[in-house]
């Protein structure tokens, strides 16, 4: 990247970070893989039980692989065979766990984070239910105000998920959201997290790079 590129970047995660702090969420800003991993460590406590939401930023930076690998009680809703029966218990399970982890569609530079779901399992786990919830993300992910958030899931997360499922929507096709009445539509649940009541609950890790949708 850059080093302008790099440094314009770098005002907007440290604006973020400073915002998440003051809505009562953990903020930390990751400078590299390592660094992840010992905040991995540091914040899961060996023997937990750990949820994760559907996400390709866990993927991306190893996060799955660390929860396989790890002496964790790691609910995992990617094994192999699940039945849908089975997977409806992950998600039961995981609202239950001891730490819950995903990423967001959006995080604002006022410290909101905005996630858009199809079943809800997802948010509302982050809502409420595990007592810590880690949110990782991509410095992609940071947009200016909560208009920005909504436009970018419309135009970027929402249209990418359908493609990577291959949904039968329109925005699969078109790139965009069209706000469809489709059988396969993917979006239905639509939540801002703003100030929260339960401080040290959300820590929100933010890597300077493109990371998942």
């Amino acid at each position: 990247m850059d080093e302008y590129v790099k440094s314009i970047s770098q005002l907007r995660i440290d604006r973020t970070i400073e915002a998440l702090k003051k809505n009562n969420m953990n903020a930390y800003f990751v400078e590299h893989h390592e660094m992840l991993v010992q905040l991995l460590k540091d914040l899961i406590p060996e023997k937990s039980t750990v949820g994760i939401g559907g996400s390709m930023t866990l993927f991306e930076t190893g996060t799955v692989d660390f929860l396989r690998s790890h002496d964790i009680n790691f609910l995992d809703r990617y094994q192999p065979d699940l039945t849908p029966e089975d997977i409806k218990q992950i998600y039961r399970d995981s609202f239950s766990a001891d730490i819950y982890m995903t990423s967001s569609n959006a995080v604002t530079e006022s410290g909101n984070l905005y996630n858009v779901d199809g079943r809800g399992n997802r948010v509302a786990a982050m809502i409420y239910g595990p007592d810590k919830v880690i949110v990782v993300v991509g410095s992609n992910k940071i947009v200016r105000d909560d208009q920005a958030a909504i436009l970018r899931n419309r135009e970027i997360a929402a249209p990418a998920n359908a493609k990577r499922l291959s949904r039968k929507t329109p925005c699969n096709h078109l790139g965009y959201c069209t706000d469809c009445d489709s059988p396969d539509r993917i979006c239905a649940n639509f939540v801002f997290m703003r100030k929260q009541m339960v401080k040290d609950r959300i820590h929100v890790l933010i890597l300077d790079e493109q990371l998942g949708y």
